[in-house]
């Protein structure tokens, strides 16, 4: 697909503050994915070539962390495996579902998402003296595997509900749960994106673009941590998701 220029310098500043967004309060994927809709990309393409941007992004705020030590990727074994088998499996579903199919659900998925943001609990840090509700293997199994899917088929918001898992499942700090969730964002995005590109979905020239910003924007959010712009972030990533997926409803229904 032919785009102009100007396509390419939106798509990055999109990415750059996706990327920003995800390390932050995650959520990134609400703003790329309907931006990649929005210029005439179909959804598995859209999907995909957000995935391609995704994983740079998630690397990004992976190697930070590991920088800083604080991810244990011995500990976190079995969540890497059952989240790579999970975003696997998502992967594979989403590229044999039906493109008008797809149109529909999308809008759905969105609004689902962004009343989740609007809903969803107020991650706090004062957690981690609390008795972990499940074990290391059973949050590996259950959380990886479902979030995991959900990330290869769909993917916005995946990175703030394995924040939230980890705070109120594993009962650790925001700190801890923030740099466990990028490994884990980083291994659904990876496992989804060698599916992406074996079924030959990804537009690269967008994805290449929109892959440099990520990086750059996900490496001063993870310098972030957690906070500062959060209250800002969190009623943008609503109302740009209500926004699009009305777009969507409008155009396909």
């Amino acid at each position: 697909m032919d785009f102009p220029t100007y396509i390419f310098f939106i798509m990055f500043f999109v990415a750059l503050l996706a990327g920003y967004v995800d390390a932050v309060a995650g959520g990134g994927g609400m703003l790329t994915v309907p931006a990649l809709l929005s210029i005439g990309l179909p959804p598995s393409q859209a999907i995909a070539t957000n995935k391609l941007q995704g994983t740079v992004g998630s690397l990004s705020s992976t190697l930070y962390f590991l920088k800083k030590k604080l991810i244990n990727l011995n500990e976190l074994k079995f969540a890497i495996l059952f989240t790579f088998i999970g975003g696997l499996l998502g992967s594979i579903t989403i590229q044999i579902i039906h493109a008008d199919f797809l149109l529909k659900l999308i809008p759905i998925l969105l609004i689902i998402i962004a009343f989740y943001f609007l809903l969803a609990p107020k991650v706090t840090s004062n957690n981690n003296i609390k008795k972990p509700i499940l074990s290391n293997f059973n949050f590996a199994l259950i959380i990886g595997l479902l979030i995991g899917f959900y990330d290869g088929f769909f993917g916005p918001g995946t990175g703030s509900f394995f924040a939230i898992a980890f705070v109120f499942l594993m009962k650790l700090d925001l700190v801890k749960a923030t740099a466990k969730t990028k490994i884990l964002n980083f291994t659904a995005n990876l496992s989804a994106l060698i599916m992406f590109i074996l079924g030959g979905a990804i537009i690269w020239k967008i994805g290449l673009v929109m892959a440099i910003g990520q990086f750059i924007g996900a490496q001063i959010g993870a310098k972030m941590v957690v906070g500062k712009g959060t209250k800002f972030i969190r009623p943008m990533v609503i109302i740009v998701s209500l926004i699009m997926a009305f777009k969507l409803i409008v155009a396909n229904f």
